[in-house]
């Protein structure tokens, strides 16, 4: 009769591990291959869903999921432009059309929406509930508005560099720049490239 020797090492082994379903998510997950560039988006829905737990993900504010192949919706764009100032004749003609994907989404893949909330960057012309267009593609450098996850909160603030030390400004005189220290868990998740703002 043949000895099968038995592998001790490698595979799994009966009662080891964390059991199905015990985990912050109280269900079975599985492993995924994501692009990297999508790991912010996938964490803030992980984190939502943590906070309110058996909500659907479509019913979160503040965070909308990217669109990686947009569907284009060209409308009508005037030759003339539209005088703020003393009325002028408008062109009676439509020379091409604009499609606002282009206008505002540079990188599908890389970009997300946020809505804004709060008075602290008025001065940059971001209003309460504004919808901010954010490309984590684009480098974070001084002067830039970027939206962050401060100590697991995020904001929109402008990034900017005195010396060796960095801080996150308000655009606001009534509300306080913020310093960068290493007590701060700080995430930049991208750069706001534009603000959809309603009249």
């Amino acid at each position: 009769m043949a000895i099968i020797p038995i592998d001790k090492h490698g595979g799994q082994r009966p009662g080891a591990g964390r059991k199905s379903g015990t985990g912050r998510f109280g269900e079975p997950t599985q492993p995924v291959r994501v692009p990297v560039s999508l790991l912010p988006d996938i964490q803030t829905l992980l984190d939502a869903r943590k906070a309110k737990p058996g909500q659907l993900i479509s019913d979160f504010d503040g965070v909308y999921t990217p669109t990686r192949y947009p569907s284009k919706l060209p409308l009508p764009l005037f030759t003339g432009k539209v005088a703020a100032g003393f009325p002028s004749p408008t062109d009676d003609y439509i020379d091409k059309t604009l499609d606002l994907n282009e206008l505002l989404v540079q990188k599908p893949a890389a970009t997300f929406f946020a809505r804004a909330q709060g008075e602290s960057m008025l001065g940059a012309g971001i209003h309460p509930n504004d919808i901010l267009v954010v490309d984590h593609s684009i480098e974070t450098v001084p002067g830039k508005i970027v939206i962050c996850a401060l100590n697991g909160e995020l904001t929109a603030k402008r990034l900017a560099r005195e010396g060796e030390q960095w801080q996150l400004k308000a655009e606001n005189p009534s509300y306080p720049d913020i310093v960068i220290h290493d007590n701060l868990e700080l995430v930049i998740w991208g750069v706001v490239t534009n603000v959809i703002h309603a009249l």
